[in-house]
């Protein structure tokens, strides 16, 4: 059973840092590539980062990027998100996704229909 499961959410101070871990299972992490969205409130559900099989390849959205990281450790079948500098327009619920391909879709990773496997997602919230 294909399954992804987010944590690493919570609360923290505007300027903060947070890290994300998205922990698979029922498939071998280091073949695919993991893309990270956040929706808030009334919003759309938007890319925020995407990295492919090859570390090498990572796209990020102009919103997040210079604060965000995105990582990989495929021994631990685990993808980050490393946020730093938090500000008051990051809150959301953050999920995983994968739709079992090797790279981020091109010019379409951050395409909410491109992804067919999603985790459940972490609230982060930003204070003040």
């Amino acid at each position: 059973q294909v399954q992804l499961v987010e944590s690493g959410g919570g609360l923290v101070q505007s300027g903060g840092s947070l890290r994300l871990s998205c922990t698979v299972s029922g498939f071998s992490l280091a073949h695919y590539a993991i893309g990270w969205f956040r929706q808030a409130p009334g919003k759309e559900r938007e890319g925020v980062a995407c990295i492919g099989s090859s570390i090498e390849t990572s796209y990020y959205a102009e919103s997040v990027k210079g604060r965000f990281t995105i990582s990989r450790d495929n021994a631990r079948r685990t993808v980050y998100l490393h946020m730093n500098n938090l500000d008051l327009e990051d809150p959301a619920v953050y999920y995983c996704a994968t739709d079992r391909a090797a790279i981020c879709p091109p010019r379409r990773w951050s395409y909410r229909a491109e992804y067919d496997t999603w985790g459940q997602g972490t609230q982060v919230t930003v204070s003040s």
